[in-house]
């Protein structure tokens, strides 16, 4: 059973900047360390701080291992940091949830 990390982030608003930097340096980290890295994703419309993460793992052990991992890996733990320093995310919430089959990766199909 595939679970999904979501995260959701408040930001501050006026350090969008800061956290798109932060997002795109998830990047290679994050599957470095276990994680499949669906993406980060900031406000286009609507509200303008709340931001989110999405990170897959085969199962919960498999999340923990990756935890382990990422609190022993050097950028990951300087990411950290410069969040912390930055103080550009203000609250952060995880929900772990599995996708429903039949409904991911579905493509529009077009009728006549």
């Amino acid at each position: 059973m595939a679970v999904t990390c979501f995260i959701r982030y408040e930001i501050d608003p006026f350090q969008r900047e800061a956290f798109t930097a932060y997002a795109q340096a998830w990047g290679p980290i994050i599957p470095r360390c276990g994680g499949q890295l669906i993406g980060y994703f900031l406000p286009s419309e609507g509200s303008n701080h709340e931001a989110w993460g999405l990170i897959s793992f085969e199962d919960l052990a498999a999340y923990e291992r990756y935890r382990a991992r990422l609190k022993a890996d050097p950028e990951g733990r300087a990411n950290f940091e410069s969040a912390q320093r930055g103080r550009f995310i203000l609250r952060e919430w995880r929900t772990f949830c599995e996708g429903v089959p039949g409904t991911l990766n579905r493509s529009a199909e077009m009728t006549s």
